[in-house]
């Protein structure tokens, strides 16, 4: 197949705003769609907030009226699959022609519950699946609830095989081992760490899964939370950058091609060849011939089947 051009989008959220952060998300994804972009790829927990430095009135033993009321708005601002938002980022989907992997907090509306999600959507406005967060780290667990592996989600498309995880869950080898044996071509890896560390986590996947790796962060400063957070006091003690992106795209053999960007908003841009996928695995293919399936076996429950997806 003929090389095409992905893209990231680094940028925050109308924080707590879900109507005006789609606004935000359909304005970037048009700007990636003019730059020829065939899969934009936004940060983990884009819509609405990574709600970086927020403890929502919670420690050990108690909780406060004032986390609840934050944590109602939280959720105000977040989304179902199948509800209004998500039919409106299947919109903005089909307006770019674009795949569309985005980051999201996922409410069940039946049980209550919040997770942090990466919805997809094919360019002719469909929704295809999303994958929740197996594992949310430290403090997220007070917000977030645990998948049960049911949405370890891959998709087969005419740009090859897609699929991915969350932030830290990239830190769990037999997660990562789960994304290798379905044969993913494109890892996606939206994230809110910011750290140099994670720049090597990045180049490591690529060259252990002998894939490409888009991994995509926000770009967040204090002043971008909203005046009337009921947490003011809390975040009065968070420095002024809060988050300072590091979105990155790595090839197979684990060489950079696109970013990190730091300290701004933007777009990465990146062209995409399969024949590197396969020139890589040469001399490494974590799934073919260096492999020992007669020593190593991996079981994962409840994952389900790849995802046919021919638009």
């Amino acid at each position: 197949m003929k090389a095409y051009k992905v893209a990231i989008v680094q940028a925050s959220p109308v924080i707590f705003d879900l109507e005006a952060t789609l606004h935000k998300v359909a304005e970037w994804a048009n700007d990636c769609a003019r730059q020829g972009a065939r899969l934009i790829l936004f940060p983990e927990a884009f819509v609405s907030a990574y709600p970086r430095g927020l403890s929502f009135g919670t420690v050990v033993g108690s909780r406060t009226p004032e986390g609840r009321e934050l944590w109602q708005r939280y959720w105000n601002s977040s989304v179902a699959e199948g509800d209004p938002a998500c039919q409106r980022l299947a919109r903005i989907a089909k307006e770019a022609r674009a795949y569309l992997a985005i980051g999201v907090n996922e409410k069940d509306t039946t049980s209550g519950t919040l997770y942090c999600s990466m919805f997809y959507f094919s360019p002719a406005g469909k929704f295809l699946g999303k994958h929740r967060k197996i594992k949310p780290t430290g403090q997220e667990r007070v917000i977030w609830g645990e998948d049960d592996g049911s949405t370890l989600t891959t998709l087969d498309t005419p740009l090859g095989k897609i699929g991915g995880l969350i932030c830290w869950e990239n830190y769990m080898p037999l997660a990562r081992m789960a994304m290798y044996q379905k044969g993913v071509q494109l890892y996606l890896a939206p994230t809110a760490d910011a750290r140099d560390s994670w720049q090597h986590t990045m180049r490591h996947i690529a060259l252990e899964g002998r894939c490409y790796v888009l991994a995509g962060n926000q770009y967040v400063i204090k002043s971008n939370y909203p005046e009337d957070l009921q947490a003011t006091d809390e975040m009065k003690r968070q420095p002024d950058s809060l988050c300072r992106g590091g979105s990155v795209i790595v090839g197979p053999l684990g060489e950079l091609i696109a970013g990190p960007l730091w300290d701004k908003e933007g777009i990465l841009t990146a062209e995409i060849n399969l024949g590197r996928v396969t020139e890589a695995k040469l001399d490494f293919d974590p799934i073919g011939h260096y492999h020992r399936p007669d020593l190593f076996n991996l079981s994962v429950r409840n994952q389900p089947e790849t995802i046919k997806v021919d638009e």
